[in-house]
């Protein structure tokens, strides 16, 4: 089971209801092969995400969303602690969307390195979801 945590919920209006931003995170996470762990969504305002993005990426700029993992690929011994995906909605143009993609890169893909498959499937995913 896919374990989330939701901080700074306010920050995104509503939009989407908890109950929908954990079972985004199961769908993408089940979607990529993991089926066990904990995941952390913040949402933070524009900011917080340019610091974020200018410590870990060398890019101080504000984006969209940002994922840090934190276990490897390798199931451990225990719940596998997945990462925190950190998500600027006044920089998102879909919340679900963001979502799905900073999971998809907990899981391990990259769209920056592979040939088109994470993005293909966050699309597939979200027609999926009529989103």
């Amino acid at each position: 089971m896919i374990e989330v945590e939701v901080f700074g919920a306010e920050l995104a209006r509503g939009e989407p209801p908890l109950a929908e931003v954990r079972r985004l995170c199961a769908l993408a996470a089940a979607s990529a092969g993991v089926h066990d762990g904990h995941v952390a969504i913040e949402f933070v305002g524009s900011e917080r995400i340019t610091e974020l993005n200018g410590k870990h990426r060398g890019k101080a700029t504000a984006t969209d969303v940002l994922s840090f993992p934190i276990d490897g690929a390798e199931p451990p011994a225990v719940a596998r602690e997945l990462g925190d995906v950190v998500i600027c909605p006044e920089h998102t143009a879909d919340l679900r969307e963001a979502i799905v993609h900073g999971v998809l890169h907990l899981a391990g893909m990259d769209h920056e390195t592979d040939q088109g498959e994470m993005l293909a499937l966050q699309r597939e995913l979200l027609a999926e979801q009529g989103a």
